[in-house]
């Protein structure tokens, strides 16, 4: 079993080496109320007490409801400054735009949620002398679950060997609430959607593969495929020569 009290000290010892060589003053990241923002939120903490979690709902219910007030218990729990930038009217305005340019599909249109937000990140950062955590897991990073230039943009990220199961483990040590534990893992980039429904396999599933090696015919197939179609997510953009 691994020892998350020395990995705790390892992560956080990791964040305050990268402030300290970067001459950060302090980090930001998006707080979405899920659990994988909210270990690195506490990680983060630890590390740093100039540490801000951004929520940043975007046009589905579930961001202003269940996502904003997960985040700020959390927040409060664990002593972590709170700050809130609606973005749901600047991305019906860029969407809007954008379609009198080209038709959008649903996929493109939900990807502007997350690179949104990278951008309120980045802009925050540059203007307070901060660095953007990451706050994408293991399984999620192998599956290509995350959007190019979105959440896969950051200047670090504590957790990004961590799978999801471990994720689960180290929120338990860390004394997270079972809430944030047992609540279904969703990007909430739409009403409804979840991250193990769209792709078609739990991340038990997943993970039982990643960590051990054993996994059936069918969900071998969806992690081959997941993780092939997303390699350029995982690789540097190509350049000449």
């Amino acid at each position: 079993m691994r020892n998350y009290e020395i990995e705790a000290k390892q992560r956080v010892e990791f964040i305050r080496g990268l402030i300290k060589s970067a001459g950060a003053s302090g980090v930001v990241y998006g707080n979405s109320g899920g659990k994988d923002s909210t270990l690195v939120g506490i990680l983060c903490k630890m590390a740093c007490s100039d540490t801000v979690g951004i929520i940043m709902p975007c046009g589905s219910k579930r961001n202003y409801e269940k996502d904003k007030t997960d985040a700020e218990v959390i927040a409060k729990q664990f002593d972590i400054a709170t700050r809130l930038v609606d973005l749901s009217a600047v991305k019906d305005e860029l969407v809007r735009s954008i379609n009198e340019s080209t038709k959008l599909t649903d996929l493109a249109t939900a990807n502007i949620s997350p690179r949104l937000r990278m951008t309120v990140l980045y802009s925050i950062a540059a203007s307070e002398n901060r660095l953007v955590a990451g706050t994408g897991n293991r399984s999620e990073g192998y599956m290509g679950y995350f959007t190019k230039w979105g959440d896969g943009a950051f200047d670090f990220n504590p957790i990004a060997d961590l799978t999801v199961t471990e994720i689960y483990d180290f929120l338990r040590f860390l004394k997270a609430p079972e809430f944030i534990i047992n609540k279904a893992p969703s990007a909430g980039l739409f009403d409804g959607q979840t991250d193990e429904g769209e792709m078609g396999i739990s991340y038990l599933n997943i993970d039982d593969f990643l960590l051990n090696g054993v996994v059936n015919e069918k969900d071998k197939a969806i992690i081959e495929k997941f993780h092939k179609i997303s390699e350029h997510k995982r690789e540097m953009p190509h350049v000449y020569p």
